[in-house]
């Protein structure tokens, strides 16, 4: 496993000015992200979580959403919402963090599969996307109890559990096995 050679910060810092409404929002929900996946990882000392990668994975799962149109979030990129997993793995990639850029892309919904991303002409790159190691799976677990458009609260299961039906009871059900691993 690769780890930053500094501070997620430093990386973040390269591409948001700190004083903007953006860093803000990212900063604020990678802390969240970041909280609940360690809170997870301690939790489950059997799962041998690697807590450092967890810690800086967490804070740079979303640097790519700046390079998005979310105006909601004040994302004033091209690409769609979509892409901002790939390409923040693309960013993390040249920033040499390999592993940590699987967990950019791997973290949207529950994991999105080559089948679904052609069948549904997704503009993603044609390869699966769905999380592998149980650092990415706890990560992307973590990330459905948060919005960037709503700092305040987390989600609760029923919420994440409603907004992922729409997507297939299999992704339903990879939450649902999640859950059962990570919180009963």
């Amino acid at each position: 496993m690769t780890y930053c050679p500094t501070s997620p910060v430093d990386i973040i810092s390269k591409y948001y000015a700190k004083d903007s409404d953006i860093y803000y929002i990212l900063w604020i929900h990678s802390e969240q992200v970041k909280d609940k996946a360690i809170e997870i990882a301690l939790k489950h000392p059997e799962l041998k979580v690697d807590v450092r990668f967890l810690e800086e994975a967490a804070m740079l799962h979303d640097i790519g959403i700046f390079m998005c149109n979310a105006p909601g979030i004040h994302c004033r990129g091209e690409h769609h919402y979509i892409e901002h997993g790939y390409l923040g793995a693309e960013i993390l990639r040249g920033e040499g963090l390999p592993d940590h850029a699987l967990v950019c892309e791997r973290h949207t919904g529950t994991g999105l599969s080559r089948k679904m991303i052609k069948e549904q002409k997704i503009p993603l790159p044609d390869r699966d996307m769905k999380p592998e190691s149980i650092e990415e799976q706890i990560i992307c677990y973590a990330d459905k109890f948060f919005s960037k458009t709503n700092l305040s609260k987390p989600h609760s299961i029923d919420k994440i559990r409603k907004d992922l039906a729409r997507f297939g009871q299999e992704n339903l059900d990879i939450f649902d096995g999640w859950h059962k691993l990570f919180e009963v």
